[in-house]
């Protein structure tokens, strides 16, 4: 649909920051072998993200049980992820721009097999949450890499679609096979389920560096925004430290309460920059484009209300129903598997009907999940309840994830790719963050036992819900005013 606001052009590429592609895309790319063994590397890394977030999920009980973890405790095994993650997207998207995409990915890969092996061996939960932000930090880099080597290879439409669709269907194969190696791995002991990325992270680290050609990149003749990436890093490290610490700490609590106003006098702070400096980190003219914003804006719902999910989901099985992990993970396996093979055909679906419809369906899916998921009781219904849930969960991500990245990225000059490919991440990384300290904070006040589904499990699924309800009305209100990318 046609948008009544003027259109939004980039500027001109300044020739210190061009970056020539990988590729030759002005009549689109020829599909090679070493085309496809690039974007297998890159599908690859993708796939690793997921297998190790899957695996680590399906480990949660066994690691609080082993620990002597609180519910309150057991998340920063998530959250120390997520914070390096979501706080240091937005400058590892940049970072990918200005220093060459093909350095940034494979350091970054490097770093993420490095730590994987540190967290299988730790003993200190103090440690293990540290290797986990690690990860984030090495995945914050990688992920906005990876996506802007392939944004910038295809070229917008449907040879795009296709690619990112083909990319994101990999991490999500990643997550279904991770369940099933997660309760497999966690028969035998949590740590091997943080041992099992680092062999492959080694394997994406050697191939990509024979596949991923270089880049012939120029530093930038006006230097780095290095005020822009101080503050905005800042302000998302401790949005995201704020967030997930507020269960425990109060959300009205001094320490909350300040760590908020210091995020927002960062942001303020990270504006008047960016407004005067000659090469800001952050255009703010990007920011006007009403397709990226909508983007945005439904991705924190997105994994907001899945990961909350998925946090509930998890501890009803394994404690309430008293499922072992593989049991666990068999079961929630048939969502994976509706994405895996789904998702690389969700680009022929965005390129007849528009990412905003293909984003609204997605949220009617998750809708439908989470309400029937609110049936659970402290018997197994598994086809009645668990089986459907989790094919419509399944459906719901297939659709959204896919065609929120290709909304995110579509418009967005060669030389911003990265920047576009942070932010989408950062937002789907940031909504996480905060719907899994809200549902921490409702599930602390119940503690879950076998047979018997506690009462915080119902206002807790009702907020994730919430969070799906909001992102139908936002994917709603930008296929209404919004011209859709195809």
């Amino acid at each position: 649909m046609a948008s009544s606001a003027p259109p939004v052009t980039d500027p001109p590429t300044p020739r210190s920051e061009a970056v020539a592609p990988a590729y030759d895309t002005s009549t689109g790319p020829r599909m090679t072998a070493r085309l496809w063994g690039a974007l297998i590397v890159l599908c690859g890394a993708l796939f690793l993200d997921g297998l190790d977030v899957s695996m680590v999920g399906v480990a949660l009980p066994s690691i609080q049980a082993d620990l002597g973890l609180s519910n309150s405790s057991l998340q920063w095994i998530v959250s120390g992820y997520v914070l390096g993650y979501g706080g240091l997207l937005l400058l590892g998207g940049r970072t990918a721009d200005l220093l060459g995409r093909r350095r940034v990915f494979l350091w970054a890969i490097a770093v993420f097999g490095v730590a994987s092996l540190l967290g299988g061996l730790v003993d200190d939960p103090n440690l293990l949450i540290a290797t986990r932000f690690a990860k984030g930090v090495a995945a914050a880099f990688t992920a906005p890499a990876g996506l802007s080597i392939i944004t910038t290879t295809f070229p917008e439409g449907p040879a795009r679609n296709r690619a990112l669709s083909f990319y994101t269907a990999c991490g999500a194969s990643g997550f279904s096979l991770g369940l099933v190696f997660g309760g497999l791995l966690t028969e035998a002991g949590w740590r091997w389920t943080f041992l099992l990325p680092a062999p492959i992270a080694l394997a994406v680290l050697a191939a990509g560096s024979r596949l991923i050609p270089a880049e012939r990149h120029q530093r930038p003749a006006g230097g780095y925004d290095l005020g822009g990436a101080a503050t905005s890093t800042g302000a998302l490290l401790l949005l995201v430290y704020a967030v997930v610490s507020a269960p425990e700490a109060g959300w009205l609590s001094a320490r909350t309460l300040g760590a908020f106003a210091l995020v927002a006098a960062l942001l303020v702070a990270f504006v008047a920059i960016e407004r005067r400096v000659a090469h800001p980190l952050v255009p703010l003219g990007v920011l006007a484009r009403r397709s990226l914003v909508g983007a945005n804006l439904a991705a924190l719902a997105v994994t907001g209300s899945y990961i909350g999910f998925q946090f509930i989901g998890t501890l009803y099985t394994q404690i309430v129903l008293q499922w072992s992990p593989l049991e666990m993970a068999l079961a929630f396996l048939p969502g994976g598997l509706v994405v895996a093979f789904g998702g690389p055909r969700v680009g022929a679906l965005v390129n007849r009907f528009g990412t905003a419809r293909v984003v609204a369906a997605g949220f009617v899916a998750f809708l439908a999940a989470y309400l029937l998921f609110l049936r659970i009781d402290g018997e197994p219904r598994y086809l009645g309840v668990i089986l459907p849930t989790m094919l419509l969960v399944g459906l719901g991500f297939a659709l959204a994830f896919p065609s929120l990245n290709i909304q995110a990225t579509a418009g967005v000059a060669d030389h911003e790719q990265g920047l576009a490919s942070g932010l989408v991440q950062t937002a789907f990384q940031i909504g996480g963050a905060i719907v899994l300290a809200g549902v921490t904070a409702i599930l602390a006040t119940d503690q879950a036992a076998p047979g018997r589904v506690p009462d915080s499990f119902y206002p807790a699924l009702g907020l994730v819900t919430g969070v799906a309800v909001l992102g139908l009305l936002v994917a709603l209100i930008s296929g209404a005013t919004s011209r859709q990318p195809r």
